[in-house]
């Protein structure tokens, strides 16, 4: 079916606590099925951070149920899409690394929040909206939740409730063990991938093999492909990608090579591994690279261990990344800046989420390798009301592949229909 969409700019404060200084602009993509201009708003939160907002082709994944009760909001979290852009041309014109991390940190859920709150009073005035938050999105709603309770009309999340206390290295040590998992049946799967893998593992140690952008493909960056273990098919994927590697004896092929680069390059989304750790910094201390520390405590990642599986990582970022890839090399001072910094602004209000009177609906993915599930559940009774789904149907793109299950249990959820 066709829709219908209406592009929005706002020029917001890059810091919104100082609301006369520079401005930035965010983007946001209206989206209404034919004759749904009366509906109730809802505003999608991206996962990430550092991901743009889809971009439908029609009333496709969720959007198509999402459209049967709200008009749509897809915001381009700033730093992403058409909202103003981080890369690493731009963050360079900053100046030097002082003055660009200071750029960067104003790109967290607090300010993605005030930027969403401008498009509400924009599009909406004082009327109420729907919060639909997936993954960081969710993280994003809680905040939302936190700063401006008043503006919710009900909040929906799936895969996303943070742990309102935990500290990256927190979140890392509870992540490893869940990432290993995946590992494990990722092999039990798929047995034979166990030489395979090996294979290309000892071949990177003995060979200098560069990626298109002239990265050097490096064990540990080959293991960074396990962030695809998460979600639905990425086991799949990783098993025919690593089962044709080599096109003759000894020689990675150009095919396999170029795809490990598409799939690791962070040149189309350069935030993520520069404020990635900074999403669990709440004036607690310096995040200081906690899932590179973490990682030591477990030695089943060591890929030097040629008796054992070769195991992937997940969602982590690691240090050696901003010396590697082209994308990030400009930005390694900032990025240490960055990850030195202790004193982030909290992100959410225990006091204000015990108080909440807003209808709170949450799927939380039992099996999720991203998002730990003990977490997410102490997060749900710590929020007044909230409502939460504890599934094992689905993995963590289950918004984007189970759409309508999914949507229509969380609204109804919502709603006390379920």
């Amino acid at each position: 079916m066709n829709i219908i969409r209406t592009d929005h700019v706002l020029e917001v404060p890059l810091d919104h606590d100082d609301p006369a200084g520079e401005t930035i602009a965010v983007y946001a993509r209206e989206v209404v099925a034919p004759g749904g201009g009366d509906k109730p708003w809802l505003v999608f939160l991206q996962g990430g951070p550092g991901s743009a907002s889809p971009r439908p082709l029609g009333r496709d994944s969720w959007i198509d149920r999402a459209l049967d009760d709200y008009r749509v909001l897809l915001l381009d979290q700033r730093g992403t899409g058409r909202s103003t852009r981080v890369s690493r041309h731009s963050v360079a014109r900053r100046g030097g690394p002082e003055a660009q991390a200071a750029y960067l940190a104003h790109f967290r859920a607090d300010s993605i929040v005030r930027d969403a709150e401008r498009f509400r009073r924009h599009l909406l005035g004082d009327a109420q909206w729907t919060v639909l938050g997936q993954s960081f999105g969710g993280f994003c709603a809680v905040t939302y939740l936190s700063l401006a309770p008043e503006a919710l009309r009900e909040v929906l999340i799936t895969g996303g409730l943070p742990g309102l206390h935990a500290r990256a290295e927190d979140v890392y040590r509870r992540t490893y063990p869940r990432v290993a998992a995946k590992n494990a049946a990722h092999y039990a799967r798929y047995p034979q991938d166990v030489a395979a893998v090996r294979a290309i593992a000892g071949h990177l140690r003995e060979h200098d093999v560069r990626l298109p952008g002239g990265a050097p493909l490096t064990v540990e960056a080959f293991q960074t492909l396990g962030l695809a273990l998460g979600s639905s098919t990425g086991s799949h994927e990783l098993h025919y990608l690593t089962e044709d590697a080599f096109e003759a004896s000894g020689v990675l092929s150009d095919a396999f090579v170029a795809q490990v680069h598409h799939r690791i390059s962070y040149a189309t989304n350069p935030v993520f591994p520069l404020l990635h750790e900074s999403i669990y910094g709440q004036g607690d201390g310096a995040t200081a690279w906690a899932a590179h520390r973490q990682r030591g405590a477990h030695p089943e990642f060591d890929a030097l261990a040629t008796d054992a599986p070769v195991y992937f990582t997940g969602e982590m970022t690691y240090p050696w990344e901003f010396a590697n890839d082209p994308a990030l090399t400009p930005l390694r001072e900032a990025a240490e800046l960055l990850a030195e910094r202790g004193n982030w602004p909290r992100l959410y209000d225990p006091e204000v989420l015990a108080r909440n009177e807003v209808p709170v609906a949450a799927a939380v993915y039992y099996d999720d390798m991203y998002v730990d599930r003990e977490l997410s559940l102490a997060t749900a009774e710590a929020i007044r009301g909230a409502r939460v789904w504890v599934t094992n149907e689905f993995e963590h793109d289950a918004l984007r592949v189970s759409s309508r299950p999914v949507l229509d249990r969380l609204i109804a959820l919502a709603r006390g229909e379920a």
